[in-house]
């Protein structure tokens, strides 16, 4: 009797666990601003805008994202020189590739965005395209046409990250590829910037950058378990 109550023993000393804490996740809204669009005014002269970010959590890993802004952009080529002004939004989704462990927050991301953008496009100046410079300047011709009620929409994939830095603020970047599915254009004229998907390569491509800081406001807490140790 004795020799099964201390084979009994062993049997639940080695399947015995230790309880561990688990850590707890924070479910709420993050909103920011694209330091990058709210600083480049102050060095760029022909250029105002401002983007405000944000995203809510939604599982461990999964972020419902999206950014609106506006932007006021001149840009002067050799052959002609426009103002594009207008207001955007992109909405999508952030996935978190970044393993935190204890209460840590921090994000390395990859994501996708539809965006759609509502702007128009002033014509200050163009110059006619001389074939032979050599006998004589081109002449440029003062313009101000305005072209308005152009759209566009797309879809972009973004890669970025974003770290806590003191309690509830955090500072990020991402970097950001963009295809047009439609674009509105004026009659002899092109979209050559759109604000919110930027300056237009080989018709359809783009890119992007921002630079952020957000504040975390925390709505709901959540407990996960940690793995037991045996």
């Amino acid at each position: 009797m004795v020799l099964v109550l201390s084979s009994f023993s062993i049997e639940a000393q080695t399947t015995k666990t230790d309880t561990i804490a688990g850590k707890t996740n924070r479910y709420g809204l993050r909103v920011g601003v694209d330091l990058f669009k709210l600083t480049r005014g102050f060095y760029e002269d022909d250029y105002k805008g401002l983007e405000i970010v944000g995203d809510y959590r939604l599982t461990k890993k999964y972020y419902l994202a999206g950014e609106i802004g506006n932007e006021d952009k001149t840009v002067d080529d050799d052959q002609l020189n426009f103002t594009s002004k207008g207001t955007y939004f992109r909405a999508g989704i952030d996935y978190n590739l970044y393993e935190n462990w204890l209460d840590m927050e921090n994000m390395v991301y990859i994501g996708a965005r539809y965006g759609v953008s509502s702007f128009s496009q002033t014509l200050n100046s163009y110059t006619i395209y001389n074939r032979y410079p050599y006998f004589g300047a081109s002449q440029e011709i003062v313009s101000g046409e305005k072209f308005s009620g152009l759209s566009a929409q797309w879809i972009e994939v973004l890669m970025g990250v974003k770290a806590k830095v003191i309690n509830n603020f955090y500072v990020g970047f991402s970097l950001r590829v963009n295809k047009l599915l439609s674009n509105k254009k004026p009659d002899n004229f092109d979209n050559l910037y759109i604000p919110g998907f930027n300056r237009t390569y080989d018709g359809t491509f783009g890119a992007g950058f921002n630079y952020t800081v957000s504040y975390f406001i925390p709505i709901y807490k959540k407990k996960v378990p940690v793995a037991a140790k045996k």
